[in-house]
């Protein structure tokens, strides 16, 4: 991009000068003129005014580009924030149910430690644990969602490749 914008500089200051050689040929300034200089210089100018063009064009079609693969770079990254989250989300779920997995289990055992059986501690226990089976069915469910995305965006050619070490 700063070869472009720089040869973009120089084209430029070279049609400022042919301009002004040609504005001291018109003003007669420059004494008597030799008419085929005049021709060659207004020709070149031509021409420098052509590659200009052409290279204000290709500039602004590199920034299209640019532009469209970075909105859909943005949208694909957006894409991964959200299913991140869902994930941490369900992640966080898991934590909790075993956390009282683990509690009603201690509970548990401690009743029957004491030879107290009590129902509702149990009642508890499988609560929690079914909460658990929930929970890490979610958190699969939302991993294989992430994974099928990625394949998907993959399949689809919309993954950023890695670009090679030369």
């Amino acid at each position: 991009m700063s070869n472009i914008e720089e040869l973009e500089r120089r084209i430029t200051a070279a049609l400022d000068r042919i301009g002004k050689h040609i504005e001291d040929l018109g003003d007669g300034s420059a004494g008597e003129a030799d008419p085929e200089e005049i021709s060659r210089l207004r020709a070149a100018l031509d021409e420098e005014k052509l590659v200009s063009a052409q290279l204000e064009e290709r500039n602004k079609k590199l920034r299209e580009k640019y532009e469209d693969a970075r909105d859909t770079l943005q949208g694909e990254l957006e894409t991964q924030r959200m299913a991140t989250a869902k994930l941490d989300m369900e992640m966080q779920r898991m934590r909790a149910a075993n956390d009282q997995l683990r509690s009603s289990n201690a509970a548990l055992r401690a009743a029957n430690e004491k030879g107290v059986g009590e129902p509702h501690l149990i009642n508890k226990a499988m609560l929690a644990e079914l909460e658990g089976l929930r929970a890490e069915h979610a958190v699969e469910k939302a991993e294989a969602a992430a994974i099928a995305e990625t394949i998907g965006l993959a399949l689809n050619g919309e993954l950023p490749q890695p670009e090679e070490a030369s």
